[in-house]
């Protein structure tokens, strides 16, 4: 297999190499729409411009997965083939993400296939993440090592509540909460201790975005439930993370362009959220949430297409080295 980064030719066969990573951007997608409906709640933004957006991103993402269960159906074991590298993890992370943000997208349209959406999307992210842990336990120790993809897998069942609480599983909502923040708290100590005596190579920076998303999820699930003062230090924590990251953005991106800038979108997208559900009660966070939503609607679709234009060449499976059938 070539490795990320390595010239790349098109897999023949119609979606018999389908790469799991086309699936991160469709999760910044999606929170891009979901942040453009919020935005018309806060500065009266034009609603029919988030359903489109919303609208056109539920096809994408409904492609994507039929492009992936075609690969599938031929080939079972081709599931955790795609689990055992580091693209395919966050790749298959970010899509069962992504059928949870689909849910809330579907909230205003009818109650009951939000419903089946956030069941389905919950089995299937507990599955991911299960599947992640059978194939990581016998892997080496380089293979073991925590990553920011961890917080995707692990940590990612905290995009649940945003479909569950406005359907009424508050309860729910607050149990997936508090059991994901101790998990996501032992995953950023984690990696900043491999990451302080191994360094963190080039090619894999943009990853480190994946840490604001935690912040930026519990500040908008704490706000949603009432946790208002935990709201807020979740919002301050993720303007300080952000502004650290901004500054360090030539040190990410030092690498150039590669499918793993996918891992910017939907940080950026959540940040967005974030700012924006906190900003009845603070003009700076009102005035970030309109700066962060301009800067997610120019670089989550930019990113977006160019990893999709990637995957219609037939490059990005090569490119990731997602499994073939």
């Amino acid at each position: 297999m070539s490795k990320i980064g390595s010239p790349a030719q098109p897999a023949p066969g119609l979606f018999r190499q389908t790469p799991p990573a086309i699936f991160p951007p469709i999760l910044g997608l999606f929170g891009l729409g979901l942040a453009w409906r919020r935005a018309a709640e806060v500065f009266g933004a034009p609603t029919d411009l988030a359903e489109i957006i919303l609208g056109a991103v539920s096809l994408l993402f409904v492609f994507c997965v039929l492009a992936y269960l075609a690969k599938l159906v031929r080939d079972g074991g081709v599931f955790l083939r795609d689990l055992k590298i580091l693209p395919g993890r966050s790749g298959l992370s970010g899509a069962s993400a992504a059928a949870l943000l689909f849910a809330a997208t579907l909230i205003p349209y009818g109650d009951t296939v939000a419903k089946v959406v956030l069941l389905l999307g919950l089995v299937a992210h507990s599955a991911v993440a299960f599947a992640v842990v059978y194939v990581l336990a016998p892997a080496p120790l380089p293979q073991r090592r925590i990553t920011p993809v961890w917080h995707l897998t692990f940590v990612g069942f905290i995009v649940a509540p945003l479909a569950a609480i406005p359907l009424g599983a508050e309860q729910m909502s607050e149990l997936i909460m508090f059991v994901t923040m101790p998990l996501a708290a032992t995953i950023w100590i984690g990696h900043l201790v491999v990451s302080w005596r191994s360094g963190v190579p080039a090619p894999l920076r943009p990853a480190l975005s994946i840490h604001l998303a935690p912040l930026c999820l519990f500040g908008i699930v704490g706000s949603m439930l009432g946790y208002t003062v935990l709201a807020q230090v979740f919002g301050w924590l993720a303007v300080i993370l952000i502004a650290i990251l901004t500054l360090r953005v030539r040190y990410l991106t030092q690498s150039g362009f590669s499918p793993f800038w996918g891992a910017f979108t939907f940080p950026v997208a959540a940040f967005a959220n974030l700012m924006l559900i906190l900003s009845p009660d603070n003009g700076l966070f009102r005035i970030l949430g309109a700066v962060s939503l301009v800067a997610a609607s120019i670089i989550v679709p930019i990113i977006a297409y160019r990893i999709m234009k990637l995957w219609s060449t037939g490059k990005l499976a090569v490119i990731t080295n997602a499994a073939r059938i």
